[in-house]
């Protein structure tokens, strides 16, 4: 099963519509790992709710914190550990080649005292970077390409961009991690079915090429 982990760089960038995207792109089963706070609404029931297809499946978070908070923070208020050995890949009922992996917050959001987000992915992962564009965002996108290629040499990685296009931001980003730009979407989605299908129709060639 091949696992797509979508980061970002920082909180709040678009991870989950993306990942919503790319589930319904590729008929995936989805899965985040990490979910902390908003259980009652988790990001897997946004992503459930977005996706028009019956193919794929929503796996249960491995770790389910109370509080929306970093998670070892979180966690720690729980009174549990998490660590990353406890995080396994879950098991494929409907064995669906395809598996999107949302992570939480940006690669080196600490879960533990010694690991982070980073250390969920997997090196035979195909990465997406979610980079939305706001004052800083350069920074951001090559601090988390940088730390995502000295880590994992030969991973692959592509990069979606959110929010209206910015030519001389995306095309600096493009020239300095030398990394496949998949697409963008619109900041503000109208966040249906049918437009999570009509991104999702844009990008799948570029995720399958990825």
């Amino acid at each position: 099963m091949q696992r797509y982990f979508i980061t970002g760089i920082g909180t709040d960038v678009g991870k989950t519509v993306i990942s919503a995207i790319v589930t319904e792109s590729l008929k995936a089963d989805y899965w985040k790992p990490i979910q902390a706070g908003d259980l009652d609404y988790s990001d897997t029931d946004k992503v459930k709710a977005l996706v028009s297809n019956q193919q794929s499946y929503f796996h249960k978070n491995a770790f389910a914190l109370k509080t929306p908070m970093s998670p070892h923070a979180a966690a720690a208020i729980d009174g549990i550990e998490v660590k990353s050995k406890a995080i396994n890949t879950p098991q494929n009922p409907t064995n669906n080649p395809f598996l999107v992996v949302e992570g939480a917050g940006g690669l080196l959001v600490p879960i533990n005292n010694t690991e982070t987000i980073l250390d969920l992915i997997q090196p035979d992962d195909k990465v997406i970077l979610v980079s939305r564009h706001y004052l800083g965002s350069i920074n951001h996108t090559l601090l988390s390409a940088e730390v995502l290629k000295s880590r994992y040499k030969d991973i692959s990685i592509g990069i979606i961009f959110n929010g209206e296009e910015h030519p001389t931001t995306e095309s600096i980003i493009e020239k300095k991690t030398e990394l496949p730009v998949l697409g963008r979407i619109d900041e503000d989605l109208d966040l249906t079915k049918e437009t999570i299908s009509r991104y999702a129709q844009k990008l799948k060639t570029a995720l399958e090429n990825l």
